[in-house]
């Protein structure tokens, strides 16, 4: 059967797609029939015996035989639990006993909301050490800073480098908070009151979700409020909105005018262009911006989802069951072909040199400021009589080193010596290293 969606065969990893399959979404539905039924046995809501019978009865359970009940009687947690009921004879009447669908259905989410997180922190893990190792191999490769899109001031690669690293550390502190409350099952019942199994309920919630290693909600209604489902994929589109940030900067300083860093490129068999041969187009990072644009659309729908009729209507099911799989497929893709792109990425530092001496000196406008400053001149005056310097180098067409060279005013104020070591790149980075390494220490 030809797949429909490319995330069958284009993005995503195997390991988070099968979290996703269809067949572990019953599986987890039935793992939390089963876990409840032991529990509930244990207070005696139901015989002796029974649990082990159902337990031993949900790997015989068959998704084929589940959809054909489904066709029928159009419900898909009873279709579920008449599959297993099926399989386990006289202790099938048992099954689901004082539930309702969303207390399964809820929980068995919770499990695979607990898997797919496993697999985002070992990406984040993965991208934060690629990041932490280029930072500090880097930590003295001088560069242009560009802010506006225009010449800045020196910055080091690694100091760049490290700023994303700071950013993706804060999400994974984020994703810290958040998992006690997306890792939350229920089974409070048809409208959150628990009357099902009183006065029993509270114990066997508490059971239930600590034998499935999650946490128990304060309240519910039927179901658990989607405010957790928003709270998890506005962090996930917070997250993707970095991966294009950095990813986009990849781009920029790819660009042929700037030729800083490129992606990894395949000499031999790799072709840029259908048209143009000479192209090597950073097409990585390109798909990563793309992608992160399609997690963000996710977000909206899951806001929306959080509006529910009284104790509940239908209206998130459809929905969910489309985005929560592409939420987590495709944001553990982008994650992990950004990891690709910076464990991979050639860095030019001779081309960051050249870029910084045909700058002409004029990234280095700030040290002579503060270094005129902290003379008679003043700060004030220091930046007027440089502002001006550099108008008039471009005036005459002569380069901003040039020019405050030969300007008296600046001679006045400044050894010749003091000028050269004003004009050095790299004896304006600052405290580059020392925050590189805080950055890192902070891991």
């Amino acid at each position: 059967m030809d797949p429909v969606s490319v995330l069958d065969y284009r993005y995503g990893t195997e390991g988070m797609r099968t979290v996703f399959r269809a067949n572990s979404y019953l599986q987890a539905l039935l793992e939390v029939e089963a876990t409840l039924a032991e529990v509930q046995e244990t207070k005696n809501i139901i015989p002796k015996g029974t649990s082990k019978i159902i337990r031993n009865g949900i790997s015989t359970v068959k998704r084929e035989r589940v959809e054909e009940i489904e066709s029928e009687i159009n419900h898909d947690i009873m279709a579920v639990v008449k599959a297993l009921e099926e399989k386990t004879g006289d202790a099938g009447k048992w099954i689901h006993f004082g539930a309702t669908s969303y207390d399964i259905v809820d929980t068995a989410r919770a499990l695979q909301h607990k898997s797919a997180i496993v697999l985002l922190e070992k990406a984040i893990d993965d991208l934060l050490n690629t990041l932490a190792k280029l930072a500090k191999k880097h930590d003295k490769t001088v560069m242009l800073g560009r802010t506006h899109g225009q010449w800045a001031t020196p910055i080091t690669f690694g100091l760049k480098i490290a700023v994303f690293t700071a950013e993706l550390k804060r999400h994974k502190d984020r994703l810290k908070e958040i998992k006690p409350r997306i890792l939350t099952g229920k089974f409070l019942g048809a409208v959150g009151s628990g009357a099902a199994m009183a006065p029993h309920t509270l114990e066997v919630q508490a059971k239930v979700c600590q034998k499935l290693g999650l946490n128990e909600p304060l309240a519910t209604t039927q179901i658990l409020g989607r405010d957790r489902i928003a709270e998890m994929i506005a962090w996930g589109s917070n997250l993707s909105v970095s991966l294009e940030k950095f990813t986009t900067e990849v781009r920029n300083l790819q660009r042929s005018d700037i030729g800083e860093v490129s992606e990894a490129f395949d000499r031999e068999k790799q072709v840029g262009s259908s048209t143009m041969a000479q192209k090597k187009n950073p097409i990585a990072s390109e798909n990563i911006g793309g992608l992160a644009r399609v997690v963000r659309s996710m977000l909206y729908t899951s806001y929306e989802n959080n509006l529910q009729w009284h104790e509940r209507d239908l209206a998130n099911s459809s929905a969910e069951r489309i985005i929560l799989p592409q939420f987590y497929i495709l944001l553990e893709y982008i994650i992990i072909k950004t990891n690709n792109v910076f464990a991979n990425l050639f860095i030019n530092s001779e081309r960051m040199k050249q870029n910084l001496v045909n700058a002409g000196g004029l990234p280095m406008a700030e040290a002579f400021v503060i270094a005129l400053g902290k003379t008679d001149l003043g700060r004030q005056e220091a930046h007027e009589l440089v502002r001006k310097i550099t108008m008039d180098a471009e005036k005459n067409n002569i380069s901003f080193s040039e020019a405050i060279r030969n300007n008296n005013a600046v001679k006045g104020y400044l050894t010749t010596g003091q000028i050269e070591e004003c004009l050095k790149p790299e004896n304006y980075i600052g405290h580059s290293e020392e925050i590189i390494d805080k950055v890192l220490g902070s891991l």
